[in-house]
């Protein structure tokens, strides 16, 4: 039997072996149907969003003020449910391009070990999808890494994260949003 000892970790962090043992984060189902012609692509859900099992629950998230202002439809007083059926009415879906990883926290900075969604494959049963908004540098990074040159058979819509990690002034957030207008 050996007696394997951990080095310290540096503070703040937990040892190797602990960091090895947390679960994964895994993302939500997609929110599409076929009539879906709008996709956004998010990185991976945050810790409030995975506690309350809602997509953007991170009340400090901008996701659906932004989506308000996108859509000219006040999302944010409907309760989850309803705000789901609205976008799906408005012909956009939603999704992340992180399957499952280890992440510390919520951001996407420190997500590890990642398995992506098949974007490919969601995307193959939108018939009528003429644009991918990623939501962040992050979740463009990994998603256009993901979907390739399928990509190009398509809008792409880069955008400033609607995360309050991302600390754009909300003026400025919106009006880049607003690329989505007559999607």
């Amino acid at each position: 039997m050996t007696n394997k000892q951990e080095t310290p970790a540096p503070p703040g962090l937990a040892p190797a072996g602990a960091q090895m043992r947390l679960a994964r984060k895994r993302c939500f189902d997609p929110v599409v149907d076929a009539r879906t012609r709008l996709l956004v692509l998010g990185s991976l859900p945050g810790e409030k969003s995975l506690a309350l099992q809602e997509y953007y629950g991170n009340r400090q998230n901008r996701f659906w003020y932004l989506m308000s202002d996108v859509t000219s439809v006040d999302l944010v007083p409907l309760d989850y449910a309803a705000r789901l059926d609205a976008l799906l009415a408005l012909r956009v879906g939603l999704w992340d391009v992180v399957a499952e990883a280890h992440r510390p926290g919520s951001l996407d900075s420190s997500i590890r070990d990642r398995n992506d969604n098949d974007l490919l494959a969601l995307i193959a049963n939108l018939p009528d999808l003429t644009t991918i908004a990623f939501n962040g540098g992050t979740a463009a990074r990994l998603g256009l890494k993901v979907l390739g040159p399928h990509a190009a058979r398509y809008r792409i819509v880069q955008l400033p994260s609607s995360s309050p990690a991302h600390t754009m002034p909300y003026a400025e957030k919106s009006r880049l949003w607003l690329a989505l207008r007559g999607f």
